[in-house]
């Protein structure tokens, strides 16, 4: 089928353009440079210069603190883009966030749970959510990739120059390897679901655990402690609670995260990462 990738020069949109081309997709993969999707004229232009099947939105304003004080900005592009990309009239399968939620139950959240953001990032992914009724949501969390900066990455590099990193163990999610999600999200497209879905790595832990984990899994000796999300004085909250759960039926699985972790890392070791 002829697909439409957006945000195709992300990390995520790398891995998603890449999958579609490994199943045998015609792509047009788009990047910030290629396409603004604020600009709803060059939106419908795009989509009738690549006529696609379907469109997989990976294009997003992904500064958390930086949205606290640019909300007008971000939400220009996490909800006034999939608004103009709903309006060219191609199915879409959108990309969104577990900062919809406040992350206040431990128990996580399936697809039906009601939202409530808590940072000016969360609140403008809703607005996308809400701009897109009767396509394809497909909501994520703690995404890594070999295609951008990332936490594991930047752990990595802090590890490789310190002997102790602190890490908050207050913050629990399920982390997701784009190259897994990316497949998923080709899948979406394909199978031309449509509706809100939670497609995120298997499990949970917090990012101190992931940290350990990713240093075990790299040989790298570094002394992780524990810290607390309220002694880093971020600008913008975070979910306590980031762990993403489906009930339907028809969602697509990824692996555990600890196999998209040695996936990542096998990825990431066969790439030229910048300094």
């Amino acid at each position: 089928m002829r697909l439409l990738v957006t945000g195709a020069g992300g990390m995520l949109g790398r891995d998603v353009a890449a999958a579609a081309r490994a199943a045998g997709h015609d792509v047009s993969a788009l990047a910030r440079a290629d396409l603004d999707v604020t600009d709803r004229q060059a939106v419908l232009r795009a989509v009738e210069s690549a006529r696609p099947e379907a469109l997989i939105n990976c294009a997003a304003w992904t500064d958390v603190d930086g949205a606290e004080d640019h909300e007008a900005q971000a939400t220009a592009v996490n909800g006034g883009g999939p608004a103009n990309l709903a309006a060219a009239g191609v199915p879409v399968v959108h990309v969104s966030t577990d900062y919809v939620f406040d992350g206040r139950d431990p128990a996580g959240y399936a697809e039906d749970a009601p939202a409530g953001p808590l940072s000016a990032y969360g609140r403008s992914k809703l607005a996308g959510e809400r701009a897109l009724e009767g396509h394809a949501i497909v909501r994520s969390s703690w995404l890594f990739g070999v295609g951008g900066r990332n936490f594991v990455d930047t752990m990595l590099r802090l590890g490789a120059q310190r002997d102790e990193v602190t890490v908050v163990d207050d913050q629990v999610g399920s982390p997701t390897f784009t190259g897994h999600l990316g497949r998923a999200l080709v899948e979406v497209a394909e199978r031309r679901l449509t509706g809100v879905l939670h497609v995120a790595g298997a499990g949970a832990c917090s990012w101190y655990d992931l940290a350990v984990t990713a240093f075990e899994i790299a040989g790298v000796e570094c002394r992780v402690s524990r810290g607390r999300t309220a002694d880093l004085g971020r600008p913008a909250p975070r979910p306590a609670c980031s762990v993403l759960r489906s009930t339907r039926a028809d969602a697509p699985t990824l692996p555990d995260w600890h196999e998209g972790l040695h996936a990542y890392l096998a990825a990431r070791d066969r790439e030229v990462i910048p300094s």
